[in-house]
């Protein structure tokens, strides 16, 4: 058992050593799938055109890429605490005009260094399992929305199919980590992988967090048979 500070030095290290190839093996393991995940999440955020909205836990910046795609006017603040993962995310960022909308930043998503009531959006993308204190960053994420602006948790869950969930669970256990183990040399960050999915709350538990933070109207949306929810949340 790890202590959050541990957690938070461990997760930044496995992300540091896969970065190089973190976008790569996001697309094969998926089946690609993960690009109409985050191009249904940034939908939610259409009454929002211009801005700002912060993408926490943004990595190697795809979701903010979709983001700055989808409003030719937003402004897209990207906030990770793997400094890695944000370089590798901008050496590979296409060199079109959203490289001016789109800022990246290394911040801890338990202390988000935006003042408050400052952003109309918020989208986290497979990263609040790796909070170490979830309800904190829950509780940041309240902070620095504007009043009316929206909350967008994309993340894994666990489907309740009786046909899906088995081989789902093989993939994820015995596939997955063997193969993106040797493509990109840490079998260890992928194993944490499935166990983090395996570990995270279930649904309405991350529902009544986001309500304690102070969330508005929150529900959740299963997508591609419940592998993956978008948690929704306004303040």
């Amino acid at each position: 058992m790890r202590t959050p500070e541990e957690k938070k030095t461990f997760v930044r290290e496995k992300f540091s050593s896969i970065s190089p190839k973190y976008d790569f093996l996001n697309s094969v393991l998926s089946f690609q799938i993960d690009r109409y995940w985050r191009w249904v999440t940034t939908k939610e955020l259409k009454p929002f055109p211009d801005g700002p909205v912060l993408d926490l836990c943004a990595g190697t910046l795809p979701l903010s890429l979709e983001l700055a795609r989808q409003a030719k006017r937003r402004q897209v603040l990207a906030v990770d605490f793997c400094e890695d993962m944000l370089r590798a995310g901008v050496e590979n960022m296409p060199r079109d005009e959203r490289r001016q909308r789109i800022l990246p930043v290394c911040g801890d998503g338990e202390e988000i260094p935006v003042a408050s009531n400052t952003v109309w959006g918020i989208t986290v993308a497979f990263g609040v399992r790796n909070l170490a204190n979830t309800q904190q960053g829950l509780n940041e994420m309240h902070r620095v929305l504007k009043p009316g602006g929206k909350l967008l948790i994309l993340e894994f869950s666990r489907p309740a199919n009786p046909v899906v969930k088995p081989v789902y669970s093989f993939y994820l256990n015995r596939v997955l980590p063997k193969v993106a183990g040797l493509v990109s040399g840490d079998k260890e960050a992928y194993e944490y992988l499935a166990s983090s999915i395996a570990e995270f709350y279930e649904p309405d538990v991350l529902l009544g967090m986001m309500d304690k933070a102070g969330f508005a109207r929150v529900h959740r949306r299963p997508m591609t048979f419940g592998i993956v929810s978008i948690y929704v949340g306004v303040k």
